[in-house]
C-alpha cells in the first residue's frame, strides 16, 4: 500500500525539471508541430470511404481536443515572451529552432479547416465570418514566416550544406498550407467578388510557396548525396519533404476544382474551366512524385530504426506530411473515381492514425516528466 504522502519519483510531474516554470522558459514553436499532426488526423479521419458509426465524432473530437492544444500552446508561449523575453528572442538566432515558427499558421490552418468541416454542420453559417478573419491571420503570419525567417537565414544565421535537414521547408510551406485553406474557405462565401479575392490570393500563396519548397528539396538531393543522411535524432525530417509535396497537390485539387464556378460568377468561365483541368494535372503529377519521397522516406526511417531513433518532439514530422498526403490521395479518389486512390488513401490514414498514437503517447510521456521542455537557443546559458 502507498503512503498517500509518499510521491513515486516516476509519476512526479517534471521530475526532470529544476522548477516547474521551465516549461515556459523553455517552451519553443517546436510544440505546435502536434497541432499540426492532430489537426490533419481529425481533417484525414473524416474525409474516409468508410460508413463506420461514430467515426466522424472521433474526428470531431480530435478537432476540438486540438483547439485546446493550441490555445494552451499559445498562452505557454506568449507567457514566455512576457516573462523570459531576452531568452525568447534567441531563437531568431538558432538555425534549426526559428524553423519551427511555420508550425503555428500550419496548425492554426488545420482548425480553420475543421471550423468548415465540423464547425458549419454544428453551428451554421454563422462561423464563416470567424474562419474568414482567421484565415486572413494565417496568411499575414504565413507571409512573414516565409520572407524572415530566409532573411534571417541569410543574415544572422550560421548554417552549412553538411548539417541542412529538411526543416528548411518549415517556414516556407506554410504559405501552401493557406493557400489549401483558402480552396476550402472561398465557397463558403457569399459575395461573388470576396470568393475570387480568396481564390486569387490563395493561387499566389501556392506559388509563393512551392517554387521554394522545389528549390530547397533540390538542395536536400543534394546534401543527401554528398554527405548522406542527417543525425538520427533528425530522423522524421525525412518525411517533412512529403508536406509541400502532398499539400501542393492538395492545395491545386481544391482550387482548381472551385475555379470554375468562381470565375464564371466574376464574368471569366473561360478561365475556370482552364484552372480546372490544371489543378487536376498538377494534382497527378505532384501526388506522383510525392510517391517517390514517400517511399524513399519508408527505407530511410527503416534504416534508421536498425540504429535506435531517440524521441524528441522532431517525431511529430512522421504525421502532418503524411497527413496531407493522404488527404491529396482522398481528394483524388473522389474527383476520378478510382478505387487505387480510395483503398491507398484508407491505408495512409490509418498508417497515420498508428503513428500518431505512437508519437502522442510519447509526448505525453515526455512532457509528464519534462523532458521535452529543452530550448537549444539556451541550453548552454546558466540556469
Amino acid at each position: 500500500m502507498i503512503c498517500p504522502n509518499s510521491v513515486t519519483p516516476g509519476y512526479k510531474p517534471f521530475s526532470q525539471l529544476q522548477h516547474p516554470r521551465e516549461v515556459i522558459r523553455q517552451f519553443t514553436p517546436n510544440w505546435f508541430a502536434a497541432t499540426m499532426g492532430t489537426g490533419v488526423l481529425a481533417l484525414a479521419i473524416a474525409q474516409l470511404p468508410l460508413a463506420i458509426p461514430g467515426l466522424r465524432a472521433v474526428a470531431e473530437g480530435l478537432w476540438l481536443f486540438n483547439i485546446l492544444l493550441f490555445s494552451l500552446f499559445t498562452a505557454a508561449y506568449a507567457a514566455r515572451w512576457i516573462l523570459f523575453f531576452d531568452e525568447a528572442r534567441r531563437i531568431f538566432g538558432h538555425s534549426t529552432v526559428s524553423m519551427f515558427f511555420g508550425t503555428i499558421p500550419m496548425g492554426l490552418a488545420t482548425i480553420i479547416n475543421g471550423f468548415l468541416l465540423f464547425g458549419l454542420p454544428r453551428w451554421g453559417d454563422g462561423v464563416i465570418q470567424l474562419v474568414e478573419v482567421l484565415w486572413w491571420i494565417d496568411v499575414a503570419m504565413s507571409l512573414a514566416c516565409g520572407v524572415l525567417i530566409p532573411y534571417m537565414m541569410f543574415t544572422r544565421q550560421e548554417h552549412s550544406i553538411d548539417q541542412m535537414t529538411a526543416v528548411w521547408l518549415l517556414p516556407v510551406v506554410a504559405a501552401e498550407v493557406a493557400a489549401a485553406s483558402g480552396g476550402l474557405l472561398a465557397p463558403h462565401l457569399t459575395d461573388a467578388h470576396g470568393q475570387l479575392v480568396v481564390l486569387t490570393t490563395s493561387y499566389v500563396l501556392w506559388a509563393f510557396s512551392l517554387p521554394v519548397a522545389f528549390s530547397i528539396l533540390t538542395i536536400l538531393l543534394l546534401r543527401m548525396a554528398l554527405h548522406k543522411l542527417p543525425h538520427e535524432n533528425m530522423a522524421a525530417s525525412s518525411w517533412l519533404a512529403l508536406g509541400p509535396i502532398g499539400t501542393g497537390a492538395l492545395g491545386m485539387l481544391l482550387l482548381g476544382g472551385e475555379a470554375p464556378a468562381i470565375f464564371a460568377a466574376n464574368s471569366l468561365p473561360g478561365v475556370g474551366e482552364i484552372a480546372l483541368g490544371l489543378g487536376l494535372v498538377a494534382g497527378i503529377t505532384l501526388w506522383g512524385f510525392g510517391l517517390w519521397w514517400m517511399l524513399m522516406a519508408l527505407l530511410i526511417t527503416v534504416r534508421y530504426l536498425r540504429d535506435g531513433i531517440p524521441f524528441n518532439l522532431g517525431w511529430w514530422g512522421f504525421t502532418f506530411p503524411l497527413g496531407v498526403y493522404s488527404l491529396a490521395t482522398l481528394k483524388l479518389a473522389s474527383i476520378l473515381n478510382l478505387t487505387f486512390f480510395s483503398v491507398f488513401g484508407t491505408a495512409l490514414v490509418i498508417l497515420l492514425a498508428v503513428m500518431w498514437l505512437i508519437v502522442g503517447k510519447r509526448t505525453v510521456q515526455g512532457a509528464w516528466r519534462g523532458e521535452l521542455f529543452v530550448s537549444p537557443c539556451i541550453a548552454g546559458l546558466k540556469k
